[in-house]
């Protein structure tokens, strides 16, 4: 194999950690980047910094945002009486695109996944419990794969252990088993959100 220079090395080393790349896309990337005039890229490192620099995690929901509360947690108009607990920042975005969805949301930044060490303390699962007062349904939007189908029952179990009597709905299966709710057009999540069922 042909001798890189450190810096390319390095670079590629970086991107083959992101999901989905791999080694051979990791290079095609670094070589695109490595073409690009030194402004752009600069501008790309800017960027890439302002990620933590300029973004924060929404003290009551935990979405990434540019202020906390959220523009969503600080939203008078949406509807009290719901809550939606969500895996990922882009299942929120996915269901906002819907637009049959009015109440607030919970995210969860992940799944109970033992198999990959993580288990509720690795997640915001506990402090749901935290936001349930006037709540009147919660809605366990977790995707349908086994690890969200195993964290939509711990968090019945949680709800229902802690004596909350609130109406607890699971999302409806127009979205495939095995999806995930991010790649969702917004027609399948909104039959996902009319068909939601008691759990």
């Amino acid at each position: 194999m042909p001798h890189l220079p450190r810096p390319v090395v390095r670079l590629i080393e970086k991107f083959e950690r992101l999901p989905g790349i791999g080694p051979k896309s990791a290079q095609r990337l670094a070589f695109y980047l490595l073409r690009n005039p030194k402004e752009e890229l600069e501008d790309f490192a800017k960027k890439l910094v302002a990620l933590k620099t300029d973004t924060v995690l929404c003290k009551q929901c935990h979405n990434v945002s540019e202020t906390d509360p959220c523009n969503v947690c600080d939203d008078a108009n949406r509807d009290q009486n719901l809550l939606m607990v969500v895996e990922s920042p882009l299942d929120q975005l996915a269901i906002e695109r819907s637009d049959k969805y009015q109440g607030f949301y919970h995210i969860l930044h992940g799944a109970i996944d033992p198999l990959n060490n993580i288990g509720p303390d690795q997640l915001y699962l506990r402090d749901v419990l935290d936001r349930l007062d006037g709540v009147e349904e919660l809605i366990l939007a977790t995707n349908p794969t086994m690890e969200g189908e195993a964290t939509a029952l711990y968090i019945r179990e949680l709800v229902m252990n802690a004596g909350w009597e609130i109406k607890i709905t699971r999302i409806g299966h127009g979205l495939p088993i095995g999806a995930d709710i991010e790649y969702a057009d917004g027609v399948t999540i909104a039959r996902a959100l009319e068909g939601r069922r008691s759990l």
